[in-house]
C-alpha cells in the first residue's frame, strides 16, 4: 500500500516562509505527475503547483513567484516552498501524486496539512 505524508505545516506570520514536504512510502516503482493543493474553509480545493515527471512545473496565478515546488525522485519526495506568505494562503495544503506500483498507476492523496498565516 501506498502513503503520501505531509509535514512543515503550521503558524507563520503574513510574509514569512513555510516549506512543505511530503513523503511516499510502498510498494513505488516511481512517480509521474505530482503536486499540491489546498482548500480553505468554504472553499472548494484549488490547485497550488504541480511538476511532471520531467521537471515542468505550473502554478496556481495566486502563487506564482511566491511559490516553488521541487521534487526528489531518489527519496520520493516533493516539496513547496511557500515565500512571502500571505493570510489568503491560510488553508490545509495536501500533497497528490500519480504513482507507479507493481500492480497498477493510480492517484494516490496525503492526509493534509495545516498552514494558518496571521495579518
Amino acid at each position: 500500500q501506498v502513503q503520501l505524508v505531509e509535514s512543515g505545516g503550521g503558524l507563520v506570520q503574513a510574509g514569512g516562509s513555510l516549506r512543505l514536504s511530503c513523503a511516499a512510502s510502498g510498494s513505488i516503482f516511481g512517480f509521474n505527475a505530482m503536486g499540491w493543493y489546498r482548500q480553505a474553509p468554504g472553499k472548494q480545493r484549488e490547485v497550488v503547483a504541480g511538476i511532471s515527471s520531467g521537471g515542468s512545473t505550473n502554478y496556481g496565478d495566486s502563487v506564482k513567484g511566491r511559490f516553488t515546488i521541487s521534487r526528489d525522485n531518489a527519496k520520493n519526495t516533493v516539496h513547496l516552498q511557500m515565500n512571502s506568505l500571505k493570510p489568503e494562503d491560510t488553508a490545509v495544503y495536501y500533497c497528490n501524486a500519480e504513482v507507479l506500483t507493481p500492480w497498477d498507476t493510480r492517484n494516490y492523496w496525503g492526509q493534509g496539512t495545516q498552514v494558518t498565516v496571521s495579518s
